[in-house]
């Protein structure tokens, strides 16, 4: 398949960026493509014109503060992956870009990309959500941050403006005491995950759970919370019954129907057994006392 025919237009800033995509309704914003080529070669988008982001200087840096790390929209998956600056101050960033696809789409495909794509099986969206991370967006109205919990809507579809562009994607920094875990499970490796959990957990010093962020990808229209999961976490030594607990709790979470990867009961059976291990894991790398 070739992809419908479009104008191709280069930015070089941020400013020259905002006003093509003030200047039409219909645009797409070429940063990594490998989102992007797939939907226009399949036409499940015909933009009337596509806007180039990749020569704009700001967007290839990455920021780490003593709480924040802000990737801006240019920079590929594989630089997150293996800058080890990024690692040390949220090593589930790693753990989870990993499980992206293939390394030859992670070197040209970016982690903001795959975040405005919004694919309701990918990763980045999930980890985005676990964390309460946000992205920063700019349009002709000037600049806003959306968080993750709001810039998600449905399967392919965000909160994004038609005239706004993301700027950068914000994640946490992690802190001592808090323990993470991305595992997913899928037919073959690359693949889309039938499921997929991100872990994210505080334990005190007395190996209490005093806060747990639980998110999926693969189970519904969107990356979702687990709260009910959460909740049975919290205030819990997370031992071997209370991971099976939060496991159990999460079946209901579900919402994808019958499909050609899997059956819902057997999605949600994924489902229980990731979110088990993975708490499990999590609370170990808290550095639970002994």
């Amino acid at each position: 398949m070739k992809p419908p025919q479009f104008e191709y237009q280069r930015a070089l800033s941020i400013e020259g960026a905002v006003a093509a995509r003030a200047a039409n309704d219909n645009t797409a914003i070429l940063a990594g493509g490998q989102s992007l080529l797939p939907t226009l070669n399949f036409r499940l988008g015909a933009p009337d014109a596509l806007i180039d982001i990749s020569r704009i200087p700001s967007f290839n840096q990455i920021d780490i503060t003593d709480s924040e790390i802000k990737i801006g929209a240019m920079v590929r998956q594989r630089q997150v992956e293996l800058n080890d600056e990024v690692h040390q101050a949220n090593p589930l960033l790693r753990e989870t870009l990993a499980h992206v696809a293939h390394i030859v789409v992670r070197n040209r495909g970016t982690v903001v990309g795959s975040l405005a794509h919004a694919d309701a099986a990918a990763e980045m969206p999930a980890v985005l959500l676990g964390c309460d991370g946000y992205v920063e967006v700019i349009g002709p109205n000037g600049k806003r941050s959306i968080t993750a919990d709001e810039f998600f809507r449905f399967h392919l579809t965000t909160a994004l403006a038609q005239d706004e562009i993301i700027t950068a994607a914000c994640f946490p920094v992690l802190q001592p005491g808090q323990g993470w875990a991305f595992g997913e499970i899928a037919r073959r490796r690359g693949d889309y995950a039938i499921a997929g959990v991100c872990v994210l957990l505080d334990v005190d010093g007395s190996g209490l759970c005093t806060n747990a962020k639980l998110s999926a990808c693969g189970i519904g229209s969107r990356p979702l919370r687990l709260q009910a999961a959460e909740q049975i976490l919290i205030g819990s030594r997370l031992g071997e019954d209370a991971c099976k607990a939060a496991g159990e709790a999460a079946l209901d979470a579900v919402e994808t129907p019958d499909d050609g990867q899997a059956s819902r009961a057997y999605r949600a059976q994924v489902l229980a057994t990731l979110v088990r291990r993975n708490v499990a894991r999590a609370y170990e790398r808290a550095g639970v006392p002994a």
